[in-house]
């Protein structure tokens, strides 16, 4: 997202990378061999004195943690022969890469952190806040340049399941109800997945929209859609939050997956599950990033399908992340969509193009059930045009259309 944080909020971020950094070292991923039970699994990592908080058995995992010696249960955990690999699990912020700052997770001095808060501050005066709903229905720009309302009368995406794992949904916005079937908190599995930060939202109206007279329209305005929140209010989470919703996407057969999140790195946990949602038969539609560097991770594993961002003139986002794995591009900047509160904004992404793409597949699938991973690429390929002047690793096969995916 490419959008500017109110002031209080980057104070916020800047301290909770300090602190995550130093609480980093608390949690890991402990993934077994192949074979071992997952009662096996906890009771090894208790032996060690681990505490387990949760179980990931897709991926033969269980996380551990420990206040202070974290450290002395993962170095017995690494003597076992049941034990395959022990991976670091950070929480880090896995919507900076979606920031138009570009600071991919790097943290900025003390001075740093002052200027950028009164830049921001003097902005965010000029800043519109999100709109409230008004009378009439608005097709985004982005909508009508892949085509969407010319394809709704062979496919709306009726009946697919497609999950957005991010910071939630607004379970109440009139847009988005009927359409949103249910969904999970994997931060709290006691709390609902209700949006505290806008973005997941956000997402969902790109995606799903309804066509009804008001607000605005999605792509794919039939779909079943689900919310899992993955990210906390300041677009923060472990890895083993992401791991555990892409994990659930899994067990709950989504059919396409939407994930406008990314890390600067990833780890094997990560790309483990990526290739668990591809042996699902999960259509994993992945942020491309936005550091106007290299693909960010999840979407950068061969498993997922990673999406850049395109202006309204057809030319790439300057801040749209480039690299060998783009698959396709979609429309990323000043894209008007849902939000919180029942209410509308407009922001820039790789995390708005990604939706796009998320429900141009779920129009395909509609049109062709059961459709794996791999014919989902092939096919969003065939369906693109190559946009004029944007190098290949900036577009990969070109701009989709959805009159193409669903004939």
């Amino acid at each position: 997202m490419v959008r500017d944080i109110k002031w209080t909020g980057l104070l916020a971020l800047s301290l909770l990378g300090l602190s995550s950094a130093a609480s980093a070292a608390d949690r890991r991923i402990v993934v077994f061999q192949q074979g071992t039970s997952p009662a096996q699994r906890v009771a090894l990592a208790k032996a060690a004195g681990g505490i387990v908080v949760r179980e990931l058995p897709l991926i033969n995992a269980v996380v551990i943690e420990h206040p202070t010696q974290v450290s002395i249960a993962e170095s017995k955990l690494r003597a076992l022969a049941e034990v395959k690999r022990v991976d670091l699990d950070p929480k880090i912020n896995w919507l900076k890469m979606a920031d138009a700052r570009g600071t991919d997770f790097a943290l900025p001095s003390a001075s740093g952190i002052m200027k950028s808060i009164e830049a921001l501050k003097k902005k965010q005066a000029e800043e519109p806040e999100p709109t409230a709903p008004q009378a009439g229905q608005e097709t985004p720009w982005g909508i009508a340049r892949v085509k969407a309302p010319a394809a709704w009368a062979t496919s709306r995406g009726k009946g697919v399941k497609l999950v957005v794992i991010d910071t939630g949904i607004d379970m109440t916005h009139p847009e988005l109800s009927g359409i949103l079937k249910g969904g999970w908190n994997a931060i709290s599995t006691a709390a609902t997945f209700n949006d505290d930060n806008g973005h997941g939202t956000h997402c969902s109206g790109t995606i799903a929209a309804k066509d009804d007279d008001q607000g605005v329209v999605g792509v794919a305005p039939q779909i079943d859609l689900y919310g899992v929140k993955v990210l906390d209010a300041n677009g923060s989470g472990t890895f083993d939050d992401v791991i555990a919703g892409m994990l659930w996407a899994v067990e709950n057969k989504m059919e396409v997956a939407s994930m406008s999140l990314g890390a600067s790195s990833g780890n094997q946990a990560l790309a483990d599950a990526v290739e668990a949602m591809r042996k699902g038969g999960v259509i994993l539609i992945a942020a491309a990033g936005n550091s106007g560097g290299s693909v960010g991770y999840p979407a950068a594993y061969p498993g997922a399908i990673a999406i850049a961002a395109s202006d309204s003139k057809d030319k790439l986002a300057s801040f749209s992340s480039r690299g060998p794995q783009v698959a396709v591009i979609a429309p990323g900047v000043a894209v008007k969509s849902t939000y919180m509160g029942g209410g509308y904004d407009t922001l820039s992404g790789t995390s708005m193009a990604t939706p796009h793409v998320a429900g141009l597949t779920a129009l395909y699938v509609a049109t062709h059930k059961g459709a794996t991973p791999e014919a989902a690429r092939a096919a969003l390929a065939a369906a693109s045009t190559k946009l004029a002047g944007v190098p290949d690793i900036g577009q990969g096969a070109g701009l989709p259309s959805a009159v193409k995916l669903v004939q």
